[in-house]
C-alpha cells in the first residue's frame, strides 16, 4: 500500500503544472526532494537543499535558528528579499537610512561600535565630539531617531562664539569657521589650531589660554614678542644669581631656554671662563650658589667649600708647589679647568710662551721638575754653538738668547738689536737674509749702498745712471724699499709729478733725455690736443692751455670744464659731449625734446604721439638712462596690483601700442583666457565674465571657487576622476543652479523606483537624489538605516 502511495505521489507530482506548486515557479526541485507520500510536513535534515551554498544570503547569527517560515510566510521563497527592512521594522524612521547592517549584526541588535560606525559619517567624532553622549547632538536620540544635523562648527556653537569674551570674537570680527583656531579633536576650546608662527607656541609657551600673554582680551596684537617684556618681574626677582646686581643680559633666550621654570639655562659662556658643561664639573653641580655663595656678587666663586678637601691634606698634597695657599682662588689659578693635573705655568716664575707653549714637559723638565733652569743658553747650548748664519762662536755673539731671540718657534723674528750699531736694517734688509749681504763673512762687511748694489747702478736704463752722470751715493735718491721705490728723487723741484704722471716711466717723457724737457702740457700732449675729437679741440677752438679744463688723471678725466649751464645728470654724465653737440658746441638746446624728438615720435611702448602724450619729457621722465623710472602715475587710471606688478614696466602686455582704448576690466583684456577654458569650459557653461569673483590678480590659480566643500565634491570622493567636463552634470549652459544625476548615472527608472521602494517620501528626480546623497556617496544622508522590524531585548 505505501508503494502505491509513493507511485501516486510521483505521478501526481510529475504531471502536475508548475504554476501550480505553492513554492512559485522559481523553485527548481521536485517535491519528492523535501516531501514524502506520507504527508507534505518535511523534515528539514533530509532537505537537500543548503541555504548558505544554494543563496547568496548566508544564515548567520539569530538567523541560523530561525524557522523558515518567519522568513518565507507565503512559501514562495524566491519573494524574500534580503533586505533587513523588509523584515524588521525601522525604528529610527528613515533617520538613518534602510541598511540596518551598517550598524547591527545578525547576533544581536545591539551596536558596540557606535563611534566607529560614526566615523564613515560626514561629521567623524573627535576630540570632546568622541565623548559626548549622543542626546547631546541628537535631541531625538531616546526615541531612536537620529535626525541628519548641520555639520560646521557655529551651527552648534554660535552661542559660545557670541559669548566669547577673551578674545571678543564679535568685535575682533572674528571668523565663525571655528577650525581656523580651534582643533576638531581636542577636548576644550584652546587655540592650538591657530597658526601662531610669528611667535612658535613651544615648551613652556604652549599654553592653551590666550589670555595669559595676551592681558588685553580686545586687542591681542597689543603685545611685544621679547621675553623680557612679559618676564620683566622674573628677571628682577631672580637671586640664583641676581640678575639685576650681576647685570645679566636682559635678552633671556641667551641663557634659558623656554621650558616653564627656566630650566635648564645654558649659560655657554661659562666654559670659556670655567668649564661647568664639560670636563670633570660636568652633571656635577645642581644650581649656580653650589658654587657662587654670594649672591649679590656673581664673580665671587668657592672651590674648598664645594669639594670634600681639608686643608690639612691639600697642604701635605701641595706640599713643595711654590706659591700654594689654601683659597679658592688660588685653586682656580692653578687648576683652571678643574682638571687636577691643572698646574699654571704661567703662575710659576717661567711663564710658558711661543715654542714652549707646546712643548712635552719632559722635553725640559727632563731630570725631573726641580731644579730647571730658566735661563735660556743652559737648555739652547747645542743651538748657539751650531748655528752657522751667523755662526755666534766665531763672532762672539753674547749667550743671551733673549737679547737677539723670542720663544716662537725657528728662532725668528731674530731681535739683532746690535746690528743698528754697524748698519741700522730698513726696508728689504729686514727680510734679506743674514748671508746675502754677509757672503764674505761678518767681518769687513760694507755699510755703503753702492759697495753693494754697484751692479745695479750699472745696468739701470730707467733713467741710465751712468750716461746721466747720476751720483753713486744711492740714498740720495732711494730708500731700502723693494725695486728701489719709490726713490726720493725730489721732482718737485723740476715738475710735480701728479696723477697719470706719478705712474708713467721716467722714458716716456725724458724721451731725448733728461736736460731740456719741456714742462708745458701742450708741448708733450700736442698729438692729443689736436687729435682729440669729443670735442674736436682744434674746430671749437679751445685754447692749449691743457690745465684750463684738464687734469693730470689718466684719461684725461674728469675734466674741470664747468657745465654750469646744463647739469650733467643721470644718462648726460657719462653721454660723449659729440651726441649733444653734434653741430658745434655753440647754440646747443638745453630742451630735452629739442635733442630727444626722434625717442618722442618713435616711442612705442607706449606710442607718445598716438596717445597725445605732452613733449614736456620731464613731465614722466629723469635724466637716467633707459628713461626709466618715470614718474608717470599709472594708479591714476588703474591700479597695478599682483601679477599686473610684476609687469608694470611692459606697458605692451597690456596696451598693445594703443595706450587710449584699453579696457580696465579683465574679461576686456583676459576675454581669450576665458574663452579657452576647459577645465571648466567657461564660455559654454557661460560662466560670469567677472573674472574677480574666482580668481585674484596674482594668478588664475587657485581660484576661489570651492566646489567639493560649498557645493558637492567632484575632485575627491566616489566622483573623482568620474567626469571630464562640467557639462555631464550642468546639462543646461544657461544656468549652473541646475544638475543632472539621473542623466549621468546609468539608472533607469524601474530599477530605481524598485531600490527605494521602501524609502519615504523618494521620488525619481536630480534633487531628490542629491537631497539624499550629498556628498555622492550610497549613504542616505552619510548614516545606516535601522531594520524593520522592532529591536528584540
Amino acid at each position: 500500500m505505501q508503494e502505491l502511495s509513493l507511485i501516486v505521489f510521483f505521478i501526481i507530482s510529475f504531471f502536475m503544472p508548475p504554476s501550480d506548486s505553492p513554492h512559485g515557479k522559481n523553485l527548481d526541485l521536485s517535491c519528492s526532494e523535501c516531501h514524502t507520500s506520507d504527508g507534505w510536513k518535511v523534515n528539514s535534515s533530509d532537505i537537500p537543499f543548503n541555504h548558505n551554498k544554494d543563496t547568496d544570503f548566508k544564515l548567520k547569527g539569530s538567523h541560523d535558528g530561525v524557522n523558515c517560515v518567519t522568513c518565507h510566510p507565503t512559501l514562495v521563497f524566491s519573494a524574500a528579499k534580503q533586505e533587513c527592512i523588509s523584515c524588521h521594522t525601522d525604528m529610527h524612521q528613515e533617520t538613518v537610512g534602510v541598511d540596518c547592517a551598517r550598524c547591527h549584526t545578525t547576533n544581536d541588535w545591539i551596536v558596540t561600535n557606535i563611534t566607529e560606525i560614526h566615523q564613515e559619517s560626514r561629521f567623524p567624532l573627535l576630540g570632546a565630539h568622541n565623548t559626548a553622549d549622543c542626546d547631546a547632538c541628537h535631541k531625538s536620540s531616546s526615541l531612536l531617531l537620529f535626525e541628519p544635523l548641520g555639520v560646521e562648527c557655529v551651527d552648534c556653537h554660535l552661542d559660545k562664539y557670541e559669548a566669547t569674551t577673551s578674545p571678543n570674537h564679535i568685535e575682533n570680527d572674528y571668523s565663525t569657521d571655528c577650525y581656523e583656531c580651534h582643533k576638531m579633536n581636542a577636548f576644550s576650546w584652546t587655540g592650538t589650531n591657530y597658526t601662531h608662527s610669528f611667535f612658535p607656541l613651544v615648551d613652556g609657551h604652549a599654553i592653551g589660554d590666550c589670555a595669559k600673554c595676551h592681558t588685553d582680551p580686545k586687542d591681542y596684537s597689543n603685545i611685544s614678542p621679547e621675553c623680557f617684556s612679559c618676564h620683566e618681574t622674573d628677571y628682577n626677582a631672580a637671586k640664583i644669581p641676581d640678575h639685576v646686581q650681576s647685570g645679566l643680559s636682559t635678552t633671556c633666550t641667551d641663557c634659558h631656554t623656554l621650558s616653564v621654570d627656566w630650566r635648564p639655562a645654558d649659560f655657554s659662556e661659562h666654559d670659556v671662563l670655567f668649564p661647568i658643561y664639560s670636563g670633570s664639573h660636568q652633571g656635577q653641580w645642581n644650581s649656580c650658589a653650589d658654587c657662587h655663595n654670594n649672591p649679590d656678587n656673581i664673580s665671587v666663586f668657592t672651590c674648598i667649600d664645594c669639594h670634600d678637601h681639608n686643608k690639612g691634606e691639600m697642604d701635605d698634597k701641595h706640599s713643595g708647589i711654590g706659591g700654594y695657599v689654601y683659597t679658592s682662588p688660588a685653586c682656580f689659578e692653578c687648576h683652571p679647568t678643574g682638571s687636577k693635573d691643572g698646574f699654571n705655568h704661567n703662575l710659576s716664575n717661567f711663564p710658558l710662551t711661543g715654542a714652549h707653549i707646546t712643548t712635552d714637559c719632559e722635553a725640559c723638565h727632563s731630570s725631573g721638575y726641580s731644579g730647571t733652569p730658566t735661563i735660556c743658553v743652559e737648555c739652547h747650548r747645542d743651538n748657539y754653538n751650531e748655528t752657522s748664519n751667523p755662526n755666534h762662536t766665531e763672532i762672539g755673539i753674547v749667550t743671551e738668547c733673549e737679547t737677539c731671540h723670542t720663544t716662537e718657534p725657528g728662532w725668528t723674528p731674530a731681535l739683532f738689536e746690535q746690528h743698528n750699531d754697524y748698519y741700522v736694517l730698513t726696508g728689504e734688509h729686514i727680510t734679506t737674509s743674514c748671508a746675502d749681504c754677509h757672503i764674505n763673512g761678518y767681518d769687513q762687511t760694507p755699510n755703503v749702498c753702492f759697495d753693494c748694489h754697484y751692479q745695479v747702478y750699472n745696468e739701470t736704463t730707467d733713467p741710465n745712471h751712468i750716461e746721466l752722470g747720476f751720483p753713486n751715493t744711492c740714498d740720495e735718491c732711494h730708500t731700502t724699499n723693494a725695486n728701489w721705490t719709490p726713490s726720493t728723487y725730489d721732482h718737485n723741484s723740476f715738475y710735480p709729478l701728479t696723477g697719470a704722471h706719478t705712474t708713467t716711466s721716467c722714458s716716456s717723457c725724458h724721451i731725448n733725455g733728461y736736460p731740456g724737457t719741456p714742462s708745458n702740457c701742450v708741448d708733450c700732449h700736442i698729438d692729443n690736443f689736436n687729435q682729440s675729437t669729443n670735442p674736436n679741440h682744434t674746430d671749437a677752438g679751445f685754447a692749449t692751455e691743457c690745465q684750463t679744463c684738464h687734469t693730470t688723471n689718466p684719461g684725461w678725466t674728469p675734466t674741470t670744464y664747468t657745465h654750469d649751464f646744463y647739469p650733467l645728470t643721470g644718462g648726460h654724465s657719462t653721454t660723449s659731449c659729440n651726441n649733444c653737440h653734434q653741430n658745434g658746441y655753440s647754440g646747443t638746446s638745453s630742451n630735452c625734446v629739442d635733442c630727444h624728438i626722434d625717442d618722442f615720435n618713435q616711442a612705442t611702448n607706449p606710442n607718445h604721439v598716438d596717445a597725445g602724450f605732452p613733449n614736456d619729457c620731464q613731465q614722466c621722465h629723469t635724466t637716467n638712462p633707459g628713461w626709466t623710472p618715470t614718474t608717470f602715475n599709472h594708479d591714476d587710471y588703474y591700479q597695478l596690483n599682483g601679477a599686473h606688478a610684476l609687469i608694470a614696466n611692459d606697458c605692451y602686455a597690456c596696451h598693445q601700442g594703443d595706450y587710449t582704448n584699453t579696457p580696465n576690466t579683465c574679461f576686456g583684456c583676459h576675454e581669450d583666457n576665458y574663452n579657452q577654458t576647459t577645465n571648466p569650459p567657461h564660455q559654454s557653461a557661460q560662466f560670469s565674465t567677472e573674472c574677480t569673483l574666482c580668481h585674484t590678480e596674482s594668478a588664475w590659480v587657485p581660484s576661489t571657487f570651492d566646489h567639493d566643500n560649498q557645493y558637492f565634491p567632484i575632485y575627491s570622493g566616489k566622483h573623482q576622476g568620474e567626469w571630464s567636463t562640467c557639462s555631464e552634470c550642468h546639462t543646461d549652459p544657461s544656468n549652473y543652479s541646475s544638475f543632472s544625476c539621473i542623466d549621468c548615472h546609468k539608472h533607469n527608472k524601474a530599477d530605481t523606483d524598485d531600490k527605494h521602494r521602501d524609502v519615504s517620501n523618494y521620488v525619481y528626480n536630480s534633487d531628490a537624489c542629491f537631497d539624499c546623497h550629498p556628498d555622492g556617496s550610497q549613504k542616505f544622508h552619510g548614516l545606516y538605516y535601522e531594520f524593520n522590524k522592532p529591536i528584540e531585548r
